[in-house]
């Protein structure tokens, strides 16, 4: 059996059309954009269509898209900006579940005399907006809400969050990585939106590039620094074949998004139906009725997560006992734990998260491969199930 590959929401595969759009950029139109010669304007030129190609995903003005190396780096980008041009309030809010990329930047400011307000999430993984409410004040710099929740697939109330947060004259900021590709977002619509991250690589683009929204008209400040490139707002030689793959994605997925939900969702319902009806004892972790259509987190109870991913991955079949950027800690996922789940139902969770290139039949092998391995790690449990 070849691999399955069921964790898309840790990295997707770079769709063939993307590659053959980045080779040329390696080899053949190799210029420097930041030339001044027809060789590194033909670059520049590209890289302008790959910004336009982003901005027609978000529905944004090509103008508001910074490219990055990654997520984490638009993340860090977006929270720096804001401590740098507003120096004087130090209070800054995320949710609980947030990603390692915003929970230790802003941990890292705590130290440096920042306080951080964690906006608390349900047993479903979702949190109050009424709660939000509450926890602003004078000195809230900036609001940081993930859209979708990598692990559990959670879809929150961004536009709700982002029209409280401009109420009371806070910035807004959403981490909206595994959100991208998965389910439209029009940035026309949500207007309180000041900046929003995404990453390539979660929507068959390449690694290694990512992007950030910056509304026009919103004070900002670059986070490196060196020549002039995006418009001095991301100082370094842009990363060509990456950026232009990042357009192409870009292009594909707004072409696709519709028929890519409908697919994927079926394969999703499909895997998780199969489950409930052949293995005993699970709990589905987070919303059922608010979620990306491409994820499923479940806890099967009494049995090691770490144990079933190992034992799966012997089969050929990558799934994850959490995110990808803080596996292997050894430690219960922390959406899981601020959702209210005990340290070993969290610590039996397997999330599987599918793609456009999923099928029907490799649903039918893991569901198979999965009720034999858990069978078999219950029959060599102590405990009756």
């Amino acid at each position: 059996m070849g691999t399955i590959y069921f964790d898309n929401n840790a990295t997707t595969c770079t769709a063939k059309e993307v590659v053959d759009k980045m080779l040329p950029f390696f080899s053949d139109f190799y210029g420097n954009p930041s030339s001044t010669y027809n060789f590194g304007t033909q670059a520049a030129s590209e890289v302008d269509k790959a910004r336009s190609r982003v901005a027609g995903l978000l529905n944004s003005e090509k103008e508001e898209i910074i490219f990055t190396s990654c997520g984490s780096e638009s993340d860090n980008t977006a929270i720096m900006s804001a401590v740098t041009g507003f120096p004087e309030k130090k209070h800054i809010i995320i949710s609980s579940v947030e990603h390692p990329a915003i929970r230790n930047t802003v941990f890292f400011l705590e130290k440096n005399g920042y306080r951080i307000s964690q906006l608390k999430v349900n047993e479903k993984g979702m949190f109050d907006t009424d709660e939000l409410k509450k926890i602003i004040t004078k000195e809230t710099l900036i609001i940081s809400l993930m859209w979708a929740n990598n692990e559990t697939g959670t879809i929150f109330p961004i536009k709700k969050a982002s029209e409280i947060a401009h109420k009371h004259g806070v910035l807004f900021h959403t981490d909206a990585v595994q959100a991208i590709g998965k389910m439209p977002i029009d940035l026309k619509l949500f207007k309180d939106i000041d900046m929003l991250s995404l990453s390539g690589h979660k929507f068959h683009g390449p690694k290694g590039i990512g992007a950030l929204f910056v509304r026009e008209g919103i004070k900002f400040s670059a986070l490196l620094h060196g020549g002039g490139q995006e418009n001095n707002r991301r100082a370094g030689t842009e990363n060509v074949p990456g950026i232009v793959g990042l357009g192409m994605a870009a292009q594909l997925t707004l072409k696709e998004l519709k028929n890519d939900i409908k697919k994927i969702s079926v394969l999703r319902d499909t895997l998780e139906k199969n489950i409930k009806e052949n293995i005993q004892r699970i709990k589905i972790n987070g919303s059922i009725t608010n979620r990306l259509p491409n994820t499923l987190n479940i806890s099967f109870k009494g049995i090691d997560g770490e144990a079933l991913h190992d034992m799966l991955n012997a089969k050929g079949i990558c799934v994850s006992t959490g995110s990808a950027c803080h596996s292997g800690e050894g430690s219960p996922s922390h959406v899981l734990t601020a959702m209210g789940i005990d340290s070993k139902t969290a610590g039996s969770s397997i999330r599987f998260s599918l793609s456009r290139y999923n099928t029907i039949k490799e649903v039918e092998t893991v569901t198979a491969q999965l009720q034999e391995v858990v069978l078999g790690l219950r029959k060599m449990s102590p405990f009756e199930f």
